[in-house]
């Protein structure tokens, strides 16, 4: 199928059901692919603040431009933490 929606109106019974099935296949690979990506978001928030806190207990700055830098590092898979995680 391309990126338009076809003439519905020109598929047979079992055309449509193949569509059907292809679409839901697909939405449910993108839903599996979402839920790993918020876990993905989910362990690096607790890192973070996980992080900020020990630093603040530790008397130092709460945040500073290393820290967003890593943290963007890291989203952006460029910290080796992909690899880390197929291990």
């Amino acid at each position: 199928m391309d990126d338009t929606f076809p003439d519905l109106g020109a598929l047979n019974n079992d055309e449509l059901k193949e569509l059907i099935h292809q679409l839901t296949a697909e939405e449910t690979e993108i839903s599996y692919r979402r839920r790993i990506l918020h876990g993905k978001i989910d362990i690096l928030r607790a890192e973070l603040v996980n992080r900020l806190r020990l630093k603040h207990e530790g008397g130092g700055e709460t945040i500073s431009g290393d820290d967003v830098q890593r943290l963007t590092d890291i989203l952006a898979g460029r910290d080796g933490l992909e690899g880390e995680a197929a291990s």
